[in-house]
């Protein structure tokens, strides 16, 4: 065998269909909870949108599980759009009492997805922050703004540990039953520097092994140490080099799978990726009595499936429905 295969054992989570799941952090928790979400997982995905470093998550969920900062605080306007500072440039508003009603919003729905979770999945892009001079708080994003506005420095061990001890004895409060998976992004920062991308990954590294020693709540998947010594090849990266490829995705994904998901959630996964192949489908000529069966014979295996696991399928349904002729 000439590659070191990453084998992860069992979690015992069993996640099932029902049960709630909410991810947060870099763009990687975005991979993994819209592939959840593909497959009609109950998960809400990263509501703030891509957060790269570990203490803007988690003052994001400090304020999600009961915290109330004074939002209007935290938001500046540029070139005639307002923004805040905790979350990511797509949660912006020309009308600064519109973005305000906006982050009420997520907020709420955070709170509510927490209360109801299973489990909370964490990626960690960065521990480089980038501090805002006017207030000496680390800023999620810095929005195009002047780079003379901030100081870009390595966030320390105990700053971070000292955050997340605080974020995970808030989220016992609000919900004593949820897991808290983390991992690490395997997304290359490299404009950043490769040397000081290296320190980064390191420490987020360290943090994720002191959490899962220190909360039994806790705990970690490899997704880093898959892309980094799995699949060691720059085939399985994108074009800009920082990026795993769809293939690489697959494979992380299917990892992840067999570690956490229910057996039936894992038949489930094996079904659905059949029906979903089939709602692509395009034909040449739709008007067919051949195609026509196709699409009332994938009507029949959707229902079929929403009985036996009890999915949503009001848009596939509508989908098919669409193209049938009367």
């Amino acid at each position: 065998m000439f590659r070191t295969e990453v084998n992860i054992p069992s979690s015992g989570l069993d996640l099932t269909l029902q049960d709630g799941i909410v991810t947060m952090g870099s763009c990687f928790a975005d991979v993994i909870g819209n592939r959840l979400r593909q497959n009609k997982a109950k998960v809400l995905v990263s509501p703030f949108g891509t957060i790269f470093n570990p203490l803007s998550v988690c003052k994001l969920l400090d304020a999600a599980t009961g915290e109330q900062p004074d939002w209007e605080q935290h938001l500046v306007q540029h070139q005639g759009i307002w923004y805040a500072y905790d979350l990511h440039s797509s949660l912006s508003s020309p009308d600064k009492t519109e973005l305000l009603q906006l982050i009420s919003h997520r907020l709420q729905t955070t709170q509510q997805a927490l209360q109801e979770a299973k489990l909370l999945i964490i990626t960690l892009g960065t521990a480089v922050g980038y501090r805002l001079h006017s207030t000496g708080q680390v800023v999620a994003n810095c929005h195009r703004l002047p780079a003379r506005n901030f100081t870009r420095q390595l966030l320390s061990t105990d700053e971070m540990m000292n955050a997340f001890g605080y974020t995970l004895y808030q989220l016992r409060r609000l919900n004593p039953g949820l897991k808290v998976l983390l991992t690490v992004s395997p997304v290359r920062h490299i404009k950043e520097t490769l040397e000081t991308n290296s320190v980064s990954k390191a420490l987020l590294r360290v943090i994720c092994h002191l959490l899962v020693e220190r909360h039994e709540e806790v705990s970690y998947f490899p997704a880093y140490e898959i892309m980094l010594d799995d699949l060691r090849d720059y085939r399985f990266y994108g074009r800009d080099m920082l990026h795993p490829t769809e293939t690489a995705e697959d494979y992380i994904w299917e990892k992840f799978t067999a570690a956490y998901l229910h057996p039936d959630f894992i038949a489930f996964h094996k079904e659905w990726g059949k029906m979903r192949r089939a709602l692509a489908h395009r034909p040449f000529h739709p008007n067919t009595e051949a195609h026509q069966s196709f699409l009332r014979n994938t009507l029949q295996q959707l229902q079929q499936l929403q009985l036996r696991y009890g999915i949503a399928i009001e848009p596939e349904e509508q989908l098919l429905r669409e193209q049938l002729i009367p």
